[in-house]
């Protein structure tokens, strides 16, 4: 088991895919990004969430295309899992430690995953 105050060491290649994922964000100019750690929480299904919105359905789906692209091209990694590419209105990535998830900005809205996780550390990064 690990300990809470290991998860939250410093991991220089998570902090590096967390870059990159943000990169790929800012890339296809994806809105409202906010990254939540989640190491403090103990109940977490990761150590980071990144989440952030497009204007429609084609933007969240070149935003996550783009994250794909640069994460892969960087780190030759692609996600676990991604779910909701068929209707591209909320799209997950699951990178183990750290989840994307894109939204259009109803159903980000309407699922409030910043309130549900409100106990998180959250950076917000600024739109390019």
């Amino acid at each position: 088991m690990i300990s809470i105050s290991s998860r939250r060491a410093k991991n220089p290649q998570l902090e590096h895919l967390n870059h990159l994922i943000v990169e790929g964000i800012r890339d296809k100019k994806g809105k409202k990004i906010v990254q939540l750690d989640l190491r403090k929480l103990g109940d977490a299904p990761a150590d980071f969430f990144i989440i952030c919105e497009g204007d429609s359905n084609t933007h969240v789906k070149a935003i996550t295309d783009s994250i794909y692209k640069k994460v892969k091209e960087e780190l030759d990694a692609a996600p676990s899992h991604t779910e909701g590419s068929s209707t591209s209105k909320w799209i997950l990535m699951d990178y183990f430690n750290t989840v994307v998830h894109v939204f259009h900005p109803e159903l980000r809205e309407f699922y409030e995953l910043e309130h549900l996780w409100s106990d998180a550390d959250v950076t917000e990064f600024g739109e390019v």
